[in-house]
C-alpha cells in the first residue's frame, strides 16, 4: 500500500501535480506458461519441479527448444522477464550430457558476472551435482585462484575485456578449454554497441579463430533488452544466422506500473529558466522515502549522482536519519567491496534509496523496488525503458517518474511523449570493420596465431595486414604474417575511455593513505584536477595533488557548501573528407562529413555554491592536450547568405572596429587588472598579453539603438568601451566568454540545437557526440558548426547525421519556434546572457534555420 499512497499524495499535492505533464500506465499481466520443452535432460526438468518451476514461460519454452535445436538465439525481452534461465537451461543440458563440454559466460561487467555466479550456484545446488563447477575469471579474481578455475570449471564466467588481454593471447593454456567449448553465453547485448561492440565483435571473430583451431565450433546464446535491430546486432557479433526470440513471444506477468512525465516549475516563463531537475528529482525522491518505498534514482552524470545524493539526504530529513546507509550512492569508480556491499542492502531492503549512473540500468539482482525516477531523458528509448524497468520486478504496483532537464532533448520529449512511450526502441550500431579498430585486432590475431596471406578477417585484411607490416608490427614469411611488434598488441582498452586508470588516495592528518576508488585516466582531467572538489559517496574531497605519470590523485576530506566544474577548450581539424554537398540555389550551405581530430584540453574550473549553483570564483587546470582521431559531420555556411543575412543585419559576428582610442584603454585595463586574468587569475606570460573583453558586448551598442538612445555611432564606441564594461582575460577563458554570447550570430543556437536533437535522429546516447562552433573556421574562414563522434575512429553517427540533415533542420526549426520563451532559453537555442536580449537571439537563430531548411527545399 506504500506505492499507492505515495502516488495518490503526489497526483493530489499542489507542490508536484501541476508539474505532471502526462501519465500513462501499463496494466498488470499475467503469466502466459509453456510446458518444458521435449528433450531436456530429465535432471534438469527434476530440479526445477523440486524448486516448484513446473513450466516455463512462454519466450522461454522457445529460446530453450531452439537452442537445444542447436541454434544460436538471442532473446530479446524486457526487463525481469527470465532471461537468464534461457541460456542457463540449454548450457547446463549440453554439460550434464557430456561430461568434456565447456561453457563460456561474457557479462559486460564484473558485477554482472558475480551476480550470475550466484544464480548459477543456486541452480547446481538444487541438481545436486558436484560437476558443473563455475569460476569467475576476471580482473578481480586471486591470480592463485586462476590456474584453477581455468583447469577445472566447467562454466568460466569472464568479460570481452579478460578475453581479449588475458585469456586469448594464452590460447596454449587454455587448449583444452577451447577444445571442448560447446557454447558461448552473450548476457546484456544491447550494451555492445558503438566503439565497445565494434571491439567486442573482433574479440568474438578472434575467439572463434581459436576454437577453430583447437577443434570447437561453439554455440552462441544471446540475451538483451528491447531494441530495434537484434537480428543485424546478433549476427553481426557472432557473423551467423540467429534465432530471435522478441518481446511478441514474452510471456513473464507484469505488473501494474504508473509513468509520469514531470518538468520542473517555471522560475521565469520569459526566460525559460525552471527549477534544477536535481533538485527536483531529489524532492520527489525524498517524497516516496517518507512512505517508505524503496526507490533508485538514476543520474546522467557521476557528479549529478554525488550531488543528488547529498540532496535526497538534506531533503529527505538530513544525514542523521541515514546514519545506517540507508541511503547510497553508487557509480562506477568505487571500489568492487563497497558496490557488492550496496547491492545486497538493496536485495536486503536495508538501503532503502539508491543514487546512481547508468552502472545499475543492466541486470544486476538488487532486489525489488517500487519506483525509479529518471533524472532527465538518458539518452534512449532503450535506456530509459530498462531504467524504468528497475522498479516493479513483482506483480505489484509501481511507479516510473522522468523528470526532464531543461535542454531541448528533454523537452523535446516531453511535448511528443509519444516518442519515448511509444516509439520503437532505437538500433544498436557497431562498426566491426573500422579500420582503427579492425587493425588493433588483426595484430591481435597474428600474435595470437600466425596469419593465413588468404585468411579473412573483416573487410580490407589484405590492405590492412599490408599497413600493419609496413609499420613494423607485422612481418612475413611463407605466405603467413607473423607479429613482430614490442610487447604485446593488447594494451588497447575495449571501450572509448583508456584502459589506463587513475588511483584516488585519501590522505587525512596522521593517517596512512587509503584507496578511496578509481577512474580513467581520459575523465581524470574532468574530475581529478588539483584545487578541485572530488565527491564520492556524498562525502567532500579535495584534490591536492594530481600525478599524471604516476597515475595517483591524492584527495583529503574536506567539509564544504561548493563543487567544481571544468571548463574544456575544443578545436577540430578537418583529415578528410569522405562526401560533399551543397544547398540552396544560390547556395546557402555545404555539408560534408569524414575523418576529424578533435584537441581538448581542460583550461580552468569554476567553483559553484552547491545550493544555489551561483559562481563564487574561478581556478586554473594544467593538464595535457587529449587528443581523438574520429569522424565528425560539418555544416559550412555560405558567403552568400553570411552576406544575406549582414544586409539585412541580422548577421553580427564580424570583427569588431574599438575606435582609435582602443589600443590605450586596452593597456589600461590590463594595468588595472594587474596583467593578470579575472576568470582564472593567471597571470600573463611573456610574449603574449592577455586579452581584453567586453562584458556586454561591443555590437550590443552599436547594433541596438535601444542601448545608446540619441548617441551616434562614435558616442555608443565610447560607451562600449567604459572601464566598467571591459575586464582582462587569458586566451581560455576569453574563448569561453566568446562561446556564452554567441548566440547573438544566431550561429551558436542553432548549433545548440542541431547537437541535441542529433540523438534523437542517430538514436544514440549524447555522450557519443560532441560538437564545435566556429564564426570563422581556420580553412575556410566561414562559419562552421561541426558535431563529431566522441568515439575513436566513429561508428558510423557522422555519415547519418550527413545523410539525415534536411531532417535534423526542420526538426530544430519546429522547435525554435515552437518554444514559447521570448529570447531564447535551454529548451531551444540555449541559455541565453541578458545583454543578447537586445539583440534578439532567438530571432536569429529562427531566421537562420529557416534559410537553411529553405535552402534545401530549393534544392
Amino acid at each position: 500500500m506504500a506505492i499507492e499512497d505515495a502516488l495518490r499524495e503526489l497526483n493530489h499535492d499542489p507542490r508536484f501535480a501541476g508539474s505532471i505533464v502526462h501519465r500513462a500506465g501499463s496494466p498488470a499481466q499475467p503469466a502466459r506458461l509453456a510446458p518444458l520443452p521435449a528433450g531436456l535432460d530429465a535432471r534438469l526438468a527434476a530440479a526445477l519441479e523440486a524448486s516448484g518451476v513446473a513450466s516455463l514461460y512462454t519466450h522461454q519454452a522457445l529460446a530453450v527448444a531452439a537452442a537445444l535445436h542447436g541454434e544460436h538465439v538471442a532473446v530479446v525481452t524486457p526487463a525481469a522477464s527470465g532471461k537468464t534461465l534461457c541460456y542457463n537451461l540449454p548450457t547446463l543440458h549440453r554439460l550434464l550430457q557430456d561430461p568434456d563440454a565447456r561453457a563460456l559466460y561474457l557479462f559486460p561487467t564484473k558485477a554482472l558476472a558475480q551476480d550470475q555466479l550466484a544464480e548459477l550456484g543456486r541452480l547446481t545446488e538444487i541438481l545436486g551435482t558436484g560437476a558443473l563447477t563455475a569460476g569467475a575469471y576476471d580482473g578481480d579474481t586471486p591470480a592463485s585462484q586462476k590456474p584453477r578455475i581455468r583447469d577445472r570449471a566447467r562454466i568460466i564466467l569472464s568479460n570481452p575485456d579478460m578475453l581479449h588481454a588475458g585469456i586469448l593471447p594464452q590460447h596454449a593454456r587454455w587448449a583444452t578449454f577451447f577444445a571442448n567449448l560447446q557454447v558461448v553465453v552473450i548476457d546484456e547485448m544491447h550494451a555492445y554497441r558503438g566503439v565497445f561492440g565494434s571491439h567486442v565483435a573482433n574479440v568474438l571473430r578472434r575467439l572463434r579463430r581459436i576454437c577453430a583451431f583447437h577443434g570447437g565450433d561453439p554455440q552462441f546464446l544471446l540475451a538483451s533488452a528491447t531494441i530495434a535491430n537484434p537480428d543485424d546486432l546478433a549476427s553481426r557479433l557472432v557473423e551467423a544466422p540467429v534465432t530471435i526470440v522478441g518481446p511478441e513471444h514474452n510471456g513473464a506477468p507484469q505488473g501494474q506500473k504508473e509513468i509520469l512525465l514531470y518538468n520542473p516549475p517555471l522560475l521565469d516563463p520569459a526566460l525559460g529558466i525552471r527549477r534544477s531537475n536535481t533538485l527536483e528529482a531529489a524532492s520527489l525522491t525524498a517524497h516516496f522515502l517518507a512512505h517508505d518505498v524503496q526507490t533508485i534514482v538514476f543520474c546522467p552524470t557521476r557528479l549529478a549522482t554525488e550531488l543528488t545524493l547529498t540532496y535526497v539526504r538534506d531533503q529527505a530529513g538530513g544525514a542523521d536519519r541515514f546514519k545506517a546507509n540507508s541511503v547510497r550512492g553508487y557509480r562506477g569508480g568505487y571500489l568492487p567491496l563497497e558496490r557488492r556491499e550496496i547491492e545486497k542492502g538493496l536485495r536486503q531492503g536495508n538501503v532503502r534509496c539508491v543514487v546512481t549512473t547508468n552502472a545499475l540500468e543492466l541486470g544486476i539482482d538488487i532486489g525489488q523496488l517500487d519506483a525509479a525516477i529518471l533524472e532527465g531523458y538518458p539518452g534512449s528509448i532503450a535506456g530509459a525503458r530498462q531504467q524504468m524497468g528497475r522498479a516493479g520486478r513483482r506483480q505489484s504496483l509501481s511507479a516510473a517518474i522522468l523528470v526532464a532537464g531543461a535542454g531541448a532533448v528533454d523537452q523535446y520529449i516531453l511535448a511528443h511523449p509519444e516518442y519515448l512511450l511509444g516509439g520503437a526502441p532505437e538500433s544498436a550500431l557497431i562498426n566491426p570493420d573500422n579500420e582503427t579498430i579492425l587493425s588493433e585486432h588483426l595484430a591481435c590475431a597474428a600474435a595470437e596465431l600466425p596469419f593465413d596471406a588468404g585468411e579473412r578477417f573483416g573487410a580490407g585484411t589484405p590492405e590492412l595486414l599490408g599497413d600493419l607490416t609496413e609499420a613494423g608490427l607485422l612481418y612475413a614469411g611463407g605466405g603467413r604474417y607473423f607479429w613482430g611488434g614490442e610487447g604485446s598488441p593488447t594494451a588497447f582498452g575495449l571501450r572509448s575511455s583508456s584502459p589506463d586508470r587513475v588511483v584516488i588516495q585519501v590522505e587525512a592528518a596522521g593517517e596512512s593513505p587509503t584507496t578511496l576508488g578509481e577512474m580513467e585516466r581520459a575523465s581524470a582531467s574532468l574530475f581529478l584536477y588539483e584545487g578541485g572538489i572530488y565527491l564520492h559517496e556524498g562525502a567532500t574531497h579535495l584534490v591536492r595533488r594530481l600525478d599524471w605519470e604516476a597515475g595517483i590523485a591524492v584527495v583529503e576530506p574536506q567539509v564544504v557548501e561548493f563543487y567544481t566544474r571544468p571548463t574544456v577548450d575544443e578545436k577540430v581539424e578537418i583529415i578528410s573528407e569522405a562526401a560533399r554537398a551543397a544547398a540552396g540555389d544560390p547556395i546557402a550551405y555545404t555539408a560534408a562529413w569524414g575523418d576529424v581530430r578533435v584537441t581538448s584540453r581542460a583550461t580552468g574550473y569554476r567553483i559553484l555554491r552547491r545550493s544555489t549553483h551561483e559562481t563564487l570564483g574561478f581556478g586554473k587546470i594544467d593538464l595535457p592536450e587529449q587528443l581523438l582521431d574520429t569522424q565528425g559531420c560539418r555544416v559550412e555556411l555560405s558567403a552568400e547568405l553570411v552576406e544575406a543575412l549582414r544586409a539585412e543585419e541580422l548577421w553580427l559576428a564580424d570583427p569588431n572596429d574599438y575606435g582609435p582610442g582602443w589600443p590605450a584603454r586596452r593597456n589600461e585595463v590590463r594595468a588595472r587588472d594587474g596583467y593578470r586574468c579575472r576568470g582564472c587569475g593567471a597571470p600573463e606570460l611573456p610574449g603574449r598579453q592577455h586579452d581584453v573583453h567586453h562584458l556586454v558586448p561591443f555590437r550590443a551598442f552599436v547594433a541596438n539603438p535601444a542601448l545608446r538612445p540619441n548617441l551616434t555611432a562614435t558616442e555608443a564606441w565610447q560607451l562600449a568601451n567604459r572601464m566598467e564594461n571591459l575586464v582582462t582575460l587569458c586566451s581560455s577563458c576569453h574563448r569561453r566568454a566568446e562561446a556564452s554570447v554567441r548566440t547573438r550570430t544566431g550561429l551558436e543556437g542553432a548549433a545548440t540545437l542541431l547537437a541535441g536533437l542529433a540523438p534523437l535522429f542517430l538514436m544514440c546516447d549524447p555522450r557519443d557526440l560532441g560538437r564545435v562552433t566556429e564564426v570563422q573556421a581556420p580553412d575556410s574562414g566561414l562559419p562552421v558548426i561541426t558535431i563529431y563522434e566522441n568515439i575513436p575512429g566513429g561508428v558510423g553517427y557522422a555519415q547519418q547525421i550527413y545523410a539525415r540533415m534536411p531532417g535534423l533542420l526542420s526538426a530544430a526549426l519546429e522547435v525554435v519556434e515552437r518554444c514559447p520563451c521570448e529570447n531564447g532559453c535551454p529548451a531551444c537555442i540555449g541559455p541565453v546572457p541578458d545583454h543578447a536580449y537586445a539583440l534578439d537571439a532567438k530571432s536569429l537563430a529562427t531566421e537562420l534555420l529557416r534559410r537553411l531548411v529553405a535552402a534545401h527545399s530549393a534544392g
